[in-house]
């Protein structure tokens, strides 16, 4: 895998000053200085100290990452909505699980997108879901073909700055179109469920609610943290929960899961410093769902 930059700073800089400006770890830094890879200035290989002068191209070389063997491949269907050779988005239909747990261990997105990948015959066979859905939510993931790209995306990943934006019918109307729920959220010990509680980790859920008919409300909500559950728990706790919701006090009469979908998802790419946004209609039975309330 090879990936090139030009540096467009005024002062000469050292290798790793400058790829930990675009997001890289120091972990894979490390590795790639140990062996894993080169680094080349000008089409020139260059030591890790070496400094680069403005307008100067630095290229990456990192040796492909074989498959794990403990993640069986896939050939059920991926829905791809971007592709390029460092990520994958991917449209995740309901109850199709991100990846491998006790009960499910070989038709999940992770699974299908290293079958891909497979018959792509792609020289990394080790994707890196960057994000992830609950079973029973659609939607858009992203997903890092190798782990230059997976390390380089952390920073906003861990920063909250990657744009993430959902839908979803609730119960209620709101007194207000705009808010946020700024609450933290813990795990109920023993369960799967979690609740805002006070000694639990910072939360925070911006929404709009779009439109309602009768009890219901469409809200589209964006997420300023990543907590399991956040959406779920944060809805509930202020009386509006999910549909289908069968964990928050959701409504079970006319579907068996959250009608809860992942619509819209925007990064900055660190291989580019370009702005990828990406948005996807309401999966089919969602809109049925939606379009059958009064």
């Amino acid at each position: 895998m090879e990936n090139t930059w030009v540096y467009r700073g005024q002062e000469p800089i050292k290798i790793k000053t400058f790829l930990h400006s675009l997001g890289m770890g120091h972990r894979l830094f490390n590795d790639i200085k140990n062996g894993a890879g080169e680094f080349q200035v000008d089409h020139r290989r260059v030591r890790p100290t070496t400094k680069i002068l403005p307008n100067q191209p630095l290229t990456l070389t990192v040796q492909p990452e074989p498959g794990d063997a403990t993640v069986a491949t896939s050939e059920e269907p991926l829905t791809i909505v971007y592709e390029d050779d460092n990520w994958l988005v991917v449209n995740k239909p309901v109850g199709v699980a991100s990846v491998p747990g006790p009960h499910v261990v070989n038709v999940t997105i992770l699974n299908r997108v290293k079958g891909y990948l497979v018959a792509k015959d792609a020289p990394d066979l080790r994707p890196h879901l960057i994000t992830r859905l609950d079973r029973d939510t659609a939607g858009l993931l992203l997903v890092a073909k190798h782990n230059v790209a997976s390390s380089m995306i952390s920073p906003q990943v861990e920063g909250h700055t990657m744009q993430k934006e959902y839908r979803a019918i609730v119960a209620g109307t709101f007194a207000t179109d705009h808010g946020f729920i700024d609450a933290p959220i813990a795990r109920i010990k023993g369960q799967i469920e979690r609740e805002v509680n006070p000694a639990g980790q910072p939360a925070k859920t911006e929404y709009w609610a779009e439109e309602s008919r009768g009890d219901w409300t469409l809200v589209r909500l964006r997420l300023h943290s990543g907590r399991t559950h956040q959406i779920r728990v944060h809805m509930a706790s202020v009386g509006h929960p999910l549909l289908g919701d069968h964990l928050y006090g959701g409504d079970l009469s006319m579907t068996d899961h959250q009608a809860l979908y992942a619509s819209h998802l925007a990064f900055t790419d660190p291989f580019t410093q370009t702005n990828l946004a990406f948005e996807v209609e309401m999966p089919v039975a969602f809109k049925t769902l939606w379009d059958g309330l009064n």
